[in-house]
Order: C-alpha cells, then structure tokens, then sequence
C-alpha cells in the first residue's frame, strides 16, 4: 500500500522550512475518470484510514460542490485525512481542494488514475445497477480532462493503473510540465 510521502525540499515534518507544522492529516485528491476504478482503490487502500467524500453518494444534495467543501472543512478542521473520490478533471476542481488542505496546513496529495476512455468504458459494462454511469459521462469527462501540472500544489502525486487482474499498480510520479 502506498502511503502519502513528504517532498524533498520540505522540513521533517513536511512544512516549507519556515512555516509552523502541518497537521496530522492528508488531504487525498483522486483524478480520473467515470470507471476508472478511484472507489474502489478507496476501499482497499483508505477505508480504514481515511473518511470518504464522494459527490457520488450525495444523489439528493442540490449544491454536492458546497457540501463536499464543507465535509472536507470539517474534518480537515477536526485532524481526520479524507479522501474525495470524485473525477476531479479540471485544474479548477482541484484548485478549491489544494485551498482546503492549504488552510488546514495538510498535505494534499494527488492519485491519478490512468484508465482511457476505452477501458472505463468496457470496466462500466461489468458494473450493475446505480453504480454503471452513462457512457455520456465518461466521454465528457475525457473532453473536460485537463492534465495535472506541477504548479497545482500538490505535495506527492502518484499515477494509478489497473492491471489486467484487477489490481492495482502505484507508481510516485515526477511531475512535468503538465501529467
């Protein structure tokens, strides 16, 4: 299982040198796709570590966007790591969560999973009932994907891919100019 890391220019206990501590808690942003299999990485690697928010399972929320931030805050605010499993596909989704991890002094740190189009597409077909999206859904979200890039904020970024077994493989990612 692959654990959020401090960066190298970062004192021991992962703060710019200079700057008071950071808290106990990570800030966990996932990137990818409908199908992508972001959930259920969470159950394997995070369950039992890490408070899930899912804009997913807020189906009856009106503004999911305002919800989320706000369950992020607070237990950003109480110490406890959180993992948000959304697609999270544009620079802007992400900037808000590197803002909420920055003003609790957590690390955030990034897993983004590399599914194509394709392979979301032909992983939703095995899916039943609620938990299978439109294919829709994953198309759009490859058309509004925006890469990841360095200047984002994040402290660690490691890139997901699922084996033909369904496992999966973690991989800590330098990041260029653009992921």
């Amino acid at each position: 299982m692959v654990r959020p890391g401090h960066l190298v220019n970062r004192s021991v206990d992962g703060a710019p040198s200079g700057e008071p501590p950071r808290t106990a808690a990570d800030l966990v942003v996932f990137i990818g796709l409908p199908a992508s299999g972001k959930t259920t990485f969470y159950r394997r690697e995070f369950a039992s570590t890490h408070a899930h928010v899912s804009k997913d399972l807020m189906r009856n929320v009106r503004t999911r966007g305002r919800r989320q931030a706000k369950m992020v805050d607070d237990m950003l605010s109480k110490g406890i790591s959180v993992v948000v499993d959304n697609t999270n596909v544009t620079r802007a989704d992400r900037a808000a969560l590197v803002a909420a991890a920055t003003s609790h002094r957590a690390r955030v740190v990034a897993y983004v999973f590399t599914g194509s189009p394709a392979q979301c597409l032909a992983r939703n077909k095995q899916r039943r009932g609620k938990a299978q999206v439109s294919a829709a859904a994953i198309l759009a979200g490859a058309k509004r994907f925006q890469p990841l890039t360095a200047d984002e904020g994040f402290d660690a970024v490691y890139r997901v891919t699922i084996g033909s077994e369904g496992d999966f493989e973690v991989v800590r990612a330098s990041l260029p100019a653009s992921f």
